[in-house]
């Protein structure tokens, strides 16, 4: 299978704006992993749909240009049609046919190809029964829930053996339950299909849960991109810290040549545990990311404030003050009332 390929990707929709605008996608250059399942992830406004869109030809590049294998799909001068892409994509409103029963809605980008007869039924049979909605066939799409409509249009997807599915926060108009159930959905289809797929979405929770890349983007701008466990234990910046996973996000003086995996003797003394040959209050300012599960009660360890618990069931999400008033996350399975002092070491930390 081809690799695609992003060249310096810009976008410019030539908005003006008191002092001046920038592009909705600034320079962007990615190569996607062959079978892979990247997911873009960033807050609302930062691009994401827009390189979506680009890829899968709605949008025409303002500079660079997108590359599947040897063919040119887009540049500043061209573009070639969505259709003549060979890709699928999932909207977040399903973009079903209410008239069409289930079967003839997964079926109808066969229609298209003329594709018909026990050629169509073979492939529509073998699309639902990967979704698991083969009982469905026959059934309109209101007599089906959210998660079912969902899958229909995965399967939908799948019919046509599209070499990239390209997927626009597929997951935003489900509740909670059906949310991790479609999770589940996806990383079979993922395994089943063997396209490359693209997953747009501004939860962190299900980029981790879903890539095995992770792109994360700002105002535009690609930040960082990594496998999912990678990117958690070492992100590149404030912004990919501060979006990823729970931690917080303290600004310490660490001595000169500190590396940026740091342990607890260092870290102690730059909390201000005053331990001997530490290195408080000296050297630059550094912003270091602390997890929660980083921060343990310890009798040694340097007193902290309690100012919140929030139960979470088998445990307690902490939120710690320092002596000088910088806050850490922490979990705990005791009950500890707020404004109380307790002893904490922190394991870890990130260096941004």
């Amino acid at each position: 299978m081809a690799q695609l390929i992003l060249n310096h990707l810009t976008k410019d929709f030539g908005t003006k704006a008191p002092g001046g605008g920038r592009p909705a996608v600034s320079d962007v250059s990615l190569a996607l992993r062959k079978r892979g399942f990247l997911a873009l992830l960033g807050p609302s406004g930062c691009g994401k749909t827009t390189v979506l869109r680009m890829i899968a030809g709605f949008e025409q590049p303002t500079d660079g240009s997108i590359e599947f294998g040897e063919r040119r799909l887009s540049d500043a001068t061209r573009v070639l049609p969505p259709e003549k892409r060979n890709m699928a994509m999932v909207f977040q409103s399903y973009a079903l046919w209410p008239h069409m029963t289930v079967a003839e809605n997964v079926g109808y980008p066969l229609k298209l190809r003329g594709i018909s007869g026990g050629a169509w039924r073979s492939r529509v049979a073998e699309a639902l029964s990967l979704v698991e909605l083969t009982d469905f066939a026959d059934r309109r799409p209101a007599a089906l829930s959210g998660g079912q409509r969902q899958r229909v249009a995965l399967a939908r997807c799948l019919v046509t053996e599209p070499d990239i599915v390209l997927l626009d926060e597929p997951l935003a108009n489900l509740d909670q339950h059906l949310r991790k159930a479609m999770e589940e959905t996806f990383r079979i289809f993922h395994e089943r299909s063997g396209a490359t797929m693209i997953y747009v979405t501004h939860d962190q929770a299900e980029a981790m849960a879903l890539a095995t890349d992770v792109a994360v983007m700002s105002e535009g701008k690609l930040l960082q991109v990594a496998p999912p466990a990678q990117i958690y234990a070492r992100p590149e910046g404030r912004v990919v810290g501060g979006l990823i996973g729970r931690g917080a996000i303290v600004q310490l003086r660490l001595p000169e040549g500190a590396g940026r995996e740091l342990d607890w003797p260092l870290l102690g003394a730059a909390l201000g545990g005053g331990r001997p040959g530490g290195h408080a209050g000296e050297g630059a300012l550094s912003d270091v990311l602390i997890r929660p599960q980083q921060v343990h009660q310890n009798s040694e360890g340097i007193p902290m404030r309690v100012v919140s618990s929030v139960f979470e069931g088998e445990r307690s999400l902490l939120t710690l003050a320092l002596p000088d008033g910088q806050k850490l996350k922490a979990y705990s399975r005791q009950a500890l009332c707020q404004g109380a002092r307790v002893p904490f070491v922190v394991s870890g930390g990130w260096r941004l």
